[in-house]
């Protein structure tokens, strides 16, 4: 898993996904990307869904974050049990759905000022 700088540091809305990767803040990245507290941060998980490893920063910022979305792609996929304990462990709640939807509900819980993140597949 490669963590680069943040691309934004600090909480922007999703303007478009798609083509392989995602517009905020005027800017765009091809790839997946860690919405958190700190900023938004390109991702590369290694499958479908992410593995206890790749969610680290998402651990560590775990006291400003109560809702974690994760957007799977274009299909729903099921996160792993060890990685839905350790979120609930630091009192996340999460939430799978495809990317579309992520997208969608993580600009709205962002517009409401929840303390909300996002790790989100990137789709074609």
């Amino acid at each position: 898993m490669v963590i680069r700088e943040a691309h934004f540091p600090g909480r922007a809305p999703i303007d478009a996904y798609g083509n392989g990767g995602f517009r905020f803040a005027d800017m765009s990245h091809r790839g997946s990307i860690l919405c958190l507290p700190s900023g938004i941060y390109g991702w590369q998980p290694r499958g479908a869904v992410p593995a206890l490893d790749e969610i680290r920063q998402i651990l560590d910022e775990a006291e400003e974050i109560e809702i974690l979305l994760v957007g799977t792609g274009e299909t729903l996929q099921f996160l792993p049990e060890d990685v839905l304990a350790a979120l609930r462990a630091r009192n996340i709640a999460v939430d799978s759905m495809s990317t579309g939807a992520a997208v969608r509900t993580f600009n709205v819980l962002l517009n409401e000022e929840r303390a909300v993140a996002a790790a989100l597949f990137a789709v074609d």
